[in-house]
C-alpha cells in the first residue's frame, strides 16, 4: 500500500512539472518569518494575533528586526530574514505556528497562479485564500497582481519547522485553463463500460470575471460526449465533473482521452489524459456523483475471486493517512466469497472519517450495496491507522450494520491522538470549551463502547508500532473486555506501523469475519444503543431516538423484547422522543410497553411504520414530530448545513468593503472545501439566489441581514438575527461592530436542508470569521457559537456566547454558554 501511495506522488510530480513547464514562474527565496504567534486545532476557538492585527488594522509592514508582539512571558517576537534552501523550501524554527512575510515587486497589473505548499492558509494583498497544510502541492489560486509592491502573508502550522514551505508564483499562458495533477478518473472495466463514466478535473478562471457556459469535450476512441459546466467565479478554480464514453473500448490496457474546454463552441484548452483499460477481476477505480454537493467522488475495488452467489459478502475497508483508495483496496488479495469496496474519505487524509468522511463511507456502501448486492447479514468493517479509527468509530456509530468489524493499527478517538490538525481536547473546565466538546461528542467512541455488543470484534495491531501505538488496542481490548463476549485480539509479533500488505489482509481476520452474521432485527431481543446525535446516528434494529431532552448528549436506550408477553420494557437516558419500529413485532400483532418502568396506556400494533412515544409530564404516545423540528432527518451541528449540494451565497447590499470580504470568504471556503473534501460548490450572489432556483440544497449565506438581500428569504424566522452594528440572541441584543459568528438553521422550505450563516456585525467581526476550523474532521461546532474579534487575541475571553437551539429549534436558556 505504501508503493501505490509513493507512486501516485510520484506521477502526480512529473505531471505537475510537465504541465507547468512551459509557463513562467517566479519562486519566492527570501523573506521574513515569525512566530510562535497562533493557534489552530480541531476546536472553534482559536488565536492568531497577526490576524488580529489585520482586523485592527495596526499592522505594520514588516521588517528585519522589528517586533510584531510581545507574548504572554514578556518575550518579543521578532521578523527574522528567512532564505529558500535549494529546494526552495524554507525552513526555520519560526515557522511552527508561525508567520512568513514575502513580497513581489510587479512592473505591471497582470494575473498568477500562486502556488504555496505546506501552509494553513494566507493573505495575499489582504485577501485569504486557501492552505496545503497536508502538502499535497497542487493549491493553486488565481490572482491579481498589482503593479508595485505585492504582499504575501503565510501562516505554517505546528509542523513547519519540519516540513517547511515553499512559494511561486506562475503566469498562466492561457485565461482559461485545465489543470491534471490532481485529475479524479476511473478505470475503464470492460463489460461494464455501456454508460458514461466520469472524471473530475481542476479547472483554472484567470480573468477578473464569471465564467459561464462553458462546456467540456471529451473523446475516446472516436467516441465524443460533451458536459455542461457551472460557473466559475472570477478569479477562481473548481474541479469540475466530465462524462467519458468508453464504450468502444473493448481491449485491456492504457488508452487516450482528449479533454477540451469549449467557450461559445471554440476550443480555449485542451490536455491529454490516460486511462486504463481493465477487466472486471482486476482491482479498478469507479466514480460517481456525489449527493454532498455533486462533485465527482471515487472508491476502489478488489473484486470477489469467482462467481458471485446468493451468499456473498461485502467488506467496507477505510483507508490510512495519505494513502489513496485504489492503494488500499490493492493491499487485498481477491477473496472468494466477497467483494471489497475501500471509500476514499474525499482524500487521502480528508476528515479522519469523521463528518463528510462519514458520509462518503456510507455513500460508498449504498453504491456497492446496490451494485454488488452482498447478503444483507454478510457486511463487513474494517481499516488500518487512520482507517483504524475510522473502524472505531463507524463501527460505533452504526451499531447493527456490521456483522464484524476489524480495526488494524488504529486508535480508538481523536482525543486521544491527533493529526496535523491536533487533538481534540479531553476536557475542560472552562464553560465556553465544554459546551464546544459537547458538539464532538459523537467523535468520542468511549462513550458510544456499549454500540459493539451488536458485532464481533477482531483487533489487529503490531507490537512494536512506534506511529500508533499497541496501547491504544490494550486499552479497547481492556474496554471490551468488560462487557463484550465476542471479540479477538492479536499483536502481530514485531509488528511496526506497516508491515507488509497483511498489516491489513490477514488471514485469521477474514476467518472471524467468515464465522460471524449480523443478527436479524426479528432475533434480537435485547438492545443497547447511545448516539450523540439521532440526526448521524437513530436507531439500532428496532429501537431509535428521534429527539434529545439534552441536545448533542449522551442517549441512551435500554431495550428488552419479551415475545411470549407480547411485551416491550425500556429505559433511557437523556431521550425526549423515541421511536419503536415495524421489526418490533410482526405486523398488526398488539403488544405493551413499559418506558422507566411507567406502564404505557394502552396496546400498541406495528403496521409498517414507526410509533413514536414523548416524554412530557409522562411518557406517552404521540405523532411524529414536524419536520420542521429537530429530529432524526435534521439536528444542527452548524456543520451539517454544508451538505445536500449546498451553495455558498455572498453578499451584495453592504459597503464595496463588505460585499468584496462576503466574495473573498466564500471564495475561501470553497477552495479550502476542494482542497480538504476533493469538492466543488456553486458560489453565486446573493441577487443570483432563489429558493426555487435552489430547492432543497443546504445554503450558506455569507454577510447579514443589511448586507445579504437572501437573508430573509432563508433566515427571516431565525432565533438570531444580525444586522450591520448589532446582533440579536434570543431576547438579548449585542451590539458593536466586531462581533462575528456562525450558526445554523432550518431551511423553512425543505424538509432535509439546512441554512448556515457566516455572519458579523461590521467589517471587523466578518473578518474574525475568515480563519476557521470547521472543515476540520472532528472539530466540535455547536448550533451557534458569537464572539468578538478579541478572541483571536484573548481565546475565551473573546466568545460571547454558544449553544443549541431546542427541539423547536428556538433559543433554550439551558443550553446556552454567555461569557460576560
Amino acid at each position: 500500500m505504501r508503493t501505490c501511495f509513493y507512486f501516485f506522488i510520484i506521477s502526480f510530480c512529473f505531471i505537475s512539472l510537465n504541465t507547468l513547464h512551459a509557463q513562467t514562474t517566479h519562486s519566492f527565496t527570501e523573506g521574513l518569518v515569525v512566530g510562535p504567534c497562533h493557534q489552530y486545532g480541531r476546536e472553534a476557538i482559536y488565536t492568531d494575533q497577526l490576524t488580529y492585527q489585520l482586523i485592527q488594522k495596526t499592522f505594520v509592514k514588516p521588517i528585519e528586526g522589528a517586533v510584531l508582539l510581545t507574548n504572554e512571558k514578556g518575550q518579543e517576537l521578532k521578523w527574522q530574514k528567512i532564505t529558500a534552501d535549494t529546494a526552495k523550501r524554507f525552513r526555520h524554527a519560526a515557522l511552527s505556528n508561525g508567520y512568513v512575510y514575502l513580497t513581489y515587486q510587479s512592473p505591471k497589473e497582470t494575473v498568477a497562479l500562486l502556488n504555496v505548499a505546506g501552509h494553513a492558509g494566507l493573505y495575499f494583498n489582504g485577501i485569504p485564500r486557501g492552505g496545503d497544510a497536508n502538502r499535497y502541492e497542487y493549491m493553486y489560486s488565481p490572482v491579481k497582481i498589482k503593479k508595485g509592491l505585492n504582499e504575501l502573508i503565510v501562516r505554517v502550522g505546528m509542523g513547519g519547522r519540519f516540513q517547511g514551505i515553499s512559494a511561486r508564483l506562475v503566469f498562466p499562458e492561457k485565461p482559461i485553463s485545465l489543470s491534471l495533477p490532481d485529475i479524479t478518473l476511473p478505470h475503464v472495466v470492460l463489460g461494464e463500460n455501456s454508460e458514461p463514466i466520469w472524471g473530475g478535473i481542476v479547472l483554472f478562471n484567470a480573468t477578473e470575471k464569471p465564467l459561464t457556459g462553458l462546456k467540456i469535450r471529451s473523446l475516446v476512441q472516436g467516441k465524443e460526449i460533451i458536459t455542461d459546466l457551472p460557473t466559475i467565479t472570477s478569479l477562481n478554480s473548481r474541479k469540475v465533473g466530465f462524462k467519458i464514453d468508453a464504450s468502444a473500448v473493448t481491449q485491456r490496457g492504457d488508452l487516450t482521452c482528449e479533454v477540451s474546454v469549449l467557450q461559445n463552441g471554440k476550443v480555449v484548452d485542451t490536455k491529454t489524459l490516460t486511462l486504463q483499460a481493465v477487466n472486471n477481476k482486476e482491482h479498478y477505480s469507479q466514480t460517481f456523483v456525489s449527493g454532498i454537493d455533486g462533485s465527482v467522488q471515487y472508491y476502489g475495488v478488489a473484486p470477489q475471486k469467482g462467481e458471485k452467489t446468493d451468499s456473498s459478502a461485502l467488506f467496507l475497508s477505510v483507508h490510512g493517512a495519505g494513502v489513496e483508495a485504489i492503494g488500499q483496496a490493492r493491499a487485498y488479495k481477491p477473496k472468494d466469497w466477497g467483494t471489497l469496496v475501500a471509500p476514499t474519505n474525499r482524500r487521502p487524509r480528508g476528515f479522519n472519517w469523521e463528518d463528510w468522511g462519514r458520509l462518503d463511507a456510507l455513500e460508498v456502501l449504498a453504491i456497492a450495496e446496490k451494485k454488488f448486492q452482498p447478503h444483507p447479514q454478510k457486511i463487513y468493517l474494517t481499516g488500518h491507522s487512520m482507517g483504524g479509527h475510522g473502524t472505531w468509530y463507524l463501527g460505533a456509530t452504526f451499531p447493527g450494520k456490521w456483522a464484524g468489524i476489524a480495526p488494524c493499527a488504529g486508535y480508538p478517538t481523536l482525543m486521544g491522538y491527533g493529526s496535523a490538525d491536533g487533538k481534540i481536547p479531553e476536557n475542560s473546565t472552562n464553560p465556553v470549551e465544554q459546551l464546544l466538546l459537547r458538539a464532538s461528542n459523537p467523535s468520542n467512541v468511549m462513550a458510544l463502547a456499549q454500540n459493539y455488543k451488536a458485532s464481533g470484534v477482531y483487533i489487529l495491531h503490531g507490537d512494536a508500532d512506534r506511529t500508533v501505538s499497541v496501547e491504544y488496542a490494550r486499552t479497547m481490548r481492556n474496554t471490551l473486555g468488560a462487557f463484550h463476549n465476542d471479540f479477538s485480539y492479536y499483536e502481530y509479533p514485531n509488528g511496526s506501523h506497516w508491515y507488509g500488505d497483511h498489516s491489513v489482509d490477514w488471514a485469521p481476520l477474514f476467518d472471524y469475519f467468515k464465522w460471524h452474521r449480523s443478527k436479524k432485527a426479528e432475533d434480537a431481543d435485547v438492545l443497547d444503543f447511545t448516539t450523540a446525535n439521532p440526526a448521524i446516528s437513530s436507531h439500532y434494529h428496532w429501537i431509535g431516538v428521534e429527539q434529545q431532552i439534552r441536545p448533542l448528549q449522551y442517549s441512551r436506550i435500554q431495550a428488552k423484547r419479551m415475545p411470549n408477553e407480547k411485551t416491550l420494557a425500556i429505559t433511557t437516558d437523556n431521550v425526549q422522543t423515541l421511536t419503536v419500529h415495524p421489526s418490533a413485532f410482526l405486523a398488526n400483532q398488539s403488544f405493551k410497553l413499559k418506558i422507566d418502568n411507567q406502564e404505557i396506556t394502552g396496546t400498541f400494533q406495528l403496521n409498517n411504520q414507526p410509533l413514536y412515544f414523548a416524554k412530557k409530564d409522562k411518557w406517552e404516545a404521540t405523532e411524529k414530530p414536524s419536520i420542521q423540528q429537530k429530529g432524526a432527518h435534521r439536528n444542527g451541528t452548524f456543520k451539517t448545513a454544508f451538505n445536500h449540494r449546498m451553495v455558498f451565497v455572498y453578499g451584495t447590499t453592504g459597503t464595496k468593503e463588505e460585499n468584496e470580504w462576503a466574495y473573498n470568504k466564500a471564495r475561501y471556503d470553497a477552495e479550502t472545501w476542494y482542497y480538504r473534501g476533493n469538492g466543488a460548490v456553486d458560489v453565486i450572489s446573493d441577487k443570483e439566489f432563489s429558493l426555487a432556483a435552489y430547492a432543497d440544497r443546504g445554503v450558506v449565506v455569507f454577510g447579514n441581514a443589511t448586507t445579504n438581500s437572501a437573508w430573509n428569504l432563508v433566515l427571516g424566522q431565525c432565533p438570531i438575527q444580525v444586522q450591520k452594528g448589532s446582533m440579536k440572541v434570543g431576547n438579548e441584543t449585542l451590539s458593536g461592530d466586531d462581533l462575528g459568528g456562525y450558526f445554523i438553521y432550518p431551511r423553512p422550505d425543505s424538509p432535509l436542508a439546512s441554512v448556515a450563516a457566516v455572519t458579523g456585525t461590521g467589517l471587523a467581526g466578518m473578518m474574525a470569521t475568515e480563519s476557521n476550523q470547521y472543515f476540520t474532521g472532528g472539530s466540535g461546532f455547536p448550533d451557534y457559537f458569537i464572539f468578538s474579534a478579541a478572541m483571536l487575541k484573548e481565546g475565551t475571553k473573546g466568545v460571547k456566547m454558544a449553544g443549541f437551539f431546542d427541539n423547536q429549534w428556538k433559543f433554550s436558556p439551558a443550553d446556552v454558554v454567555k461569557v460576560p
